[in-house]
């Protein structure tokens, strides 16, 4: 049958891949830098605290003298582009794009802040796309991050009447193709450098220890991608000694164990002298692998005696990363396709 004249026009048969981080303040001042961590310390799958014990301490204490050191941070990382986040998760989606060609339209969102994940949903459903790839880039899984992406999913799901057939991206913290990209990728950079590291310190963000207790597997994805990355080493650079350590402690609670700038100094102060960094459990580079470990670990380091200290790159849109990113993504589309 013909469509009657009054019809509207929408467009469909098309796959659409939303690549979800977690987000950045737009701009690096304290007002943009207030807003955002409002959002993200808001979110009950970030703190767990009883929210009336939580709020006042948020709105009374940490929003008032917080923002303003972390536009400092920030202002540190910034780059033409603005946020490295935000500049290098929208070229990795440009650089899927290009690679995957007119098989699917792809997007990205953050999590907290823009552009917003109902937003670039919105848009893959106007632009044709039945059926939608949701992908938090988050290699370990953790209730933080990829559970409450997908809490932003399902609020759109449940805000919208009509809805696309939906995937998610699992957790990749073991896949084959993801330990073979990180150990290839970082291998390259050790041997770029103008020293050779006698240690390579893994670094991944860390988290409330009783996460772990309740039952997060986060911790166990974290020490099975250092494992393997590890074992990787251990037959291409045998010398090396790989090791585990969690960063960005907030709080008084006690956090996922051992802390980075406690290992870093531990390490200068028992004669290691050359070292070098990564964040496996990073996407693509941010304040807490820029500032965090290439500047304040540095310092820290340096301090305690080391001599030389290099923070390697995430995998962001080198080859080896998109290779993997195109990998999986091919790999969830499968049947779509």
């Amino acid at each position: 049958m013909e469509r009657p004249a009054d019809h509207p026009q929408i467009a469909t048969g098309k796959l659409g891949v939303l690549l979800v981080n977690l987000g950045t303040p737009d701009a690096p001042d304290a007002p943009s830098v207030k807003r955002y961590l409002g959002e993200f310390l808001s979110d009950r799958r970030v703190v767990e605290i009883p929210w009336l014990l939580w709020q006042p301490i948020l709105r009374g204490i940490i929003l008032n003298t917080r923002p303003k050191k972390s536009a400092h941070a920030y202002s540190q990382v910034w780059t033409t582009d603005g946020s490295p986040l935000a500049a290098i998760t929208a070229a990795q989606a440009v650089a899927l794009q290009a690679r995957l060609g007119d098989a699917a339209v792809v997007r990205h969102a953050m999590r907290y802040q823009s552009p917003a994940i109902a937003t670039e949903l919105d848009a893959l459903l106007a632009a044709g796309c039945e059926r939608i790839l949701f992908a938090p880039l988050y290699p370990q899984y953790s209730a933080a991050t990829t559970a409450s992406a997908l809490d932003g999913l399902a609020a759109w799901i449940a805000s919208r009447r009509r809805l696309p057939a939906l995937r998610t991206l699992p957790p990749y913290h073991d896949d084959p193709v993801a330990i073979a990209a990180l150990h290839r990728d970082l291998a390259r950079q050790i041997a770029a450098l103008d020293f050779e590291p006698e240690a390579l310190l893994l670094s991944f963000h860390g988290m409330p220890e009783r996460t772990l207790h309740l039952g997060d597997p986060y911790h166990c994805h974290c020490r099975k991608t250092a494992r393997l990355v590890g074992e990787a080493f251990a037959a291409s650079h045998p010398s090396l000694r790989v090791i585990t350590s969690f960063q960005s402690r907030f709080g008084r609670a006690k956090w996922l164990e051992p802390a980075t700038d406690a290992v870093l100094v531990e390490q200068a102060r028992a004669g290691t002298r050359k070292l070098a960094i990564a964040a496996p459990g990073f996407s693509a580079d941010c304040l807490e692998t820029l500032e965090e470990l290439a500047i304040r670990g540095k310092e820290d380091f340096l301090g305690a005696g080391g001599t030389h200290f290099a923070a390697l790159a995430c995998l962001n849109t080198g080859d080896e990363g998109m290779n993997m990113l195109e990998h999986l993504v091919r790999r969830e589309l499968a049947g779509w396709l």
